[in-house]
């Protein structure tokens, strides 16, 4: 099963109804953390996920808003004894800033820190890989593809009573691809439905429009697109996008669901929901505009969203 925290879900400062940007995958058991935000240690408390689950930080690009908080969260794990290695995965510079920042202060870790600089890169763990693409923000910058690996169809019982098999053979099979039972060769493909795909999650980070969003986020079950501003003339100089942007790559990339991130501090929720119900149902789509501490996981073959404060703090 896989979750998405949305833990900071606003851009270049944080206000007191939301954070600066921070995402956190929860999949089997580990916690990868997409973007650190000032405050993300504190998030993170506050959703009950532990930075000791943390194995894995992909950093989008190195504006204040998107990593300042990766010092509290090493601290922390410091502090905790973390033994296990973390790594860091980021574009251009990385190893400079991550090196500049951990020697800014009378700390050292007690654990290792792998840093990793990343072009369009296609990054294999179990399970799961992380493709990086590159994006367009006037400095080195990336967007990021959590795909989980497409999976095995289920075991068709009818097959499985005509060739006799049952029990810790089906292990073997599904372990081994094939196997010689009662004379005769069988293949896991025989006796199994079409292959399952895997999910895939697709965070742009900052970035105006770019074709290779749309490459990239193609027919994902979820991207996470910023989008910044309602109105161009609010953009001035700055590489962002604004709503009808968003909507528009998410409409080109036949995205299954939307979240608008990355909302700038002149918009109150209200104000920002309603025009984004207006652009994105111009365009079809369907979004969600998450607030901080609200929650998607995928269930029975679709998103259900919940905030973890609602009914507490």
């Amino acid at each position: 099963m896989l979750e998405v925290f949305f833990l900071g879900t606003g851009g270049i400062m944080p206000t007191g109804e939301r954070n600066v940007p921070a995402i956190a995958l929860r999949y089997r058991g580990e916690v990868i953390l997409l973007d650190a935000g000032e405050g993300t240690i504190r998030q993170m408390n506050r959703a009950k996920l532990s930075p000791m689950r943390v194995g894995k930080i992909f950093i989008t690009h190195f504006h204040g808003d998107h990593y300042l908080g990766l010092g509290g969260l090493i601290q922390t794990m410091n502090l905790w004894g973390r033994e296990k290695p973390l790594h860091i995965y980021g574009p251009k510079y990385t190893f400079q800033f991550v090196q500049n920042y951990i020697n800014s202060g009378f700390f050292r870790p007690g654990f290792e820190i792998h840093v990793h600089e990343l072009g369009e890169s296609r990054l294999e763990f179990e399970g799961y890989e992380v493709w990086s693409f590159k994006v367009s923000h006037g400095i080195p910058a990336l967007g990021y593809v959590f795909k989980e690996k497409d999976r095995r169809g289920n075991f068709i019982p009818e097959k499985l009573r005509e060739y006799g098999l049952e029990g810790p053979i089906l292990g073997k099979l599904e372990r081994e691809g094939e196997i010689e039972w009662n004379g005769r060769l069988i293949r896991l493909e025989e006796v199994t439905g079409p292959r399952r795909k895997g999910l895939k999650v697709v965070y742009t980070g900052d970035t105006e429009p770019c074709d290779r969003v749309r490459l990239f986020a193609e027919n994902a079950d979820l991207l996470i697109h910023e989008a910044t501003y309602l109105e161009p003339e609010h953009r001035g100089e700055s590489y962002h996008s604004t709503v009808r942007e968003a909507c528009e790559a998410a409409r080109g990339a036949k995205a299954k669901l939307l979240a608008l991130f990355h909302r700038a501090f002149r918009y109150g929720y209200d104000e920002y929901v309603s025009e984004a119900e207006r652009l994105c149902g111009e365009s079809g789509v369907d979004f969600i505009v998450p607030r901080d501490f609200d929650v998607l996981t995928f269930k029975s073959g679709k998103w259900e969203l919940k905030n973890l404060l609602e009914g507490g703090e």
